[in-house]
């Protein structure tokens, strides 16, 4: 969604689509002129450009794939849609919610898969990319966004339309708990990727480790979508941390009936997901928003 006030990228594509000085500056006369665009075209002219506007417009496609866009915080984030018929639109997020995938570090494959499946509109709006288990790291906390802002995907196995509806997804590619040196697919990861926590979490004491870069890409995510969405990313998860340590990633009822909003993580609502896991660098990342 844009309005006044916004800028970039998406502004600039707007700004070339109305024929008016491409600055990135959502402003004044950037608004005039989408109020104006909205009443010439039979829809409500409130100067802002949601995923209706956007589709009137035929801006809101997969036209957008292979293009990149830099947040303020330096993260590249390059744009890989899902066909439209595999998303919802018409969001207004209220929360943001932490996911890794239990698969492997391509977030290019992860999007391709959630366009191929037969699940229905399954998605989060981005991926980060990880770390091989085989070594090679190439796509190692690159970012991907899935489809539109504004717009939705099922990604939390609650029921609660309202909190699928209106939360934000980021899934990092990760394999989750790790057992004897191996994954759940019986593939066996290197030493240096698998993190040992003091404390068991969901009954496993070793994870596939998240890696310095997808911490740094995921801090600078979490940064831009809390600016981009007004989400006050220090509440939910970040506070629970503080209160409660590494169990703040445990279920959470109150969580579960959406009366905590901010950050929050799949385990926080969903208690039979293990995504994402407390490790201590995650923590702190956390901790440091």
């Amino acid at each position: 969604m844009l309005k006044k006030g916004s800028s970039g990228n998406d502004v600039k594509e707007l700004q070339s689509f109305l024929g008016i000085k491409e600055d990135g500056i959502f402003g004044t006369k950037t608004e005039n002129f989408v109020k104006k665009w909205q009443s010439e075209n039979n829809l409500i002219p409130d100067g802002i450009v949601g995923p209706a506007t956007w589709d009137a417009m035929g801006i809101l496609s997969t036209d957008s794939t292979g293009k990149t866009f830099q947040t303020k915080e330096g993260l590249n984030i390059k744009k890989y849609y899902l066909d439209s018929k595999e998303f919802y639109t018409e969001s207004k997020p209220e929360y943001l919610f932490l996911h890794h995938t239990a698969g492997w570090e391509n977030p290019y494959k992860c999007i391709d898969d959630w366009n191929n499946d037969n699940r229905g509109r399954i998605a989060t709006e981005f991926v980060i990319g990880g770390q091989s288990i085989n070594g090679l790291s190439r796509h190692n906390g690159e970012t991907l966004q899935a489809f539109p802002p504004g717009c939705w995907g099922w990604h939390l196995g609650t029921g609660r339309s309202h909190m699928h509806k209106n939360s934000v997804g980021i899934e990092v590619c990760n394999f989750g708990w790790i057992k004897n040196g191996k994954t759940y697919t019986g593939a066996r990861v290197r030493e240096d990727q698998i993190i040992t926590l003091g404390k068991p979490f969901k009954g496993y004491r070793e994870w596939h480790k998240y890696s310095d870069e997808q911490l740094k890409s995921l801090k600078k995510l979490i940064l831009y979508i809390a600016e981009r969405d007004n989400i006050d990313v220090k509440n939910g998860l970040p506070k629970l941390i503080r209160e409660k340590g590494s169990s703040a990633f445990e279920y959470n009822q109150d969580a579960k009936s959406g009366k905590i909003k901010g950050l929050l993580n799949h385990t926080n609502v969903n208690m039979q997901k293990f995504d994402m896991f407390p490790q201590n660098e995650l923590l702190d990342m956390l901790l440091s928003l």
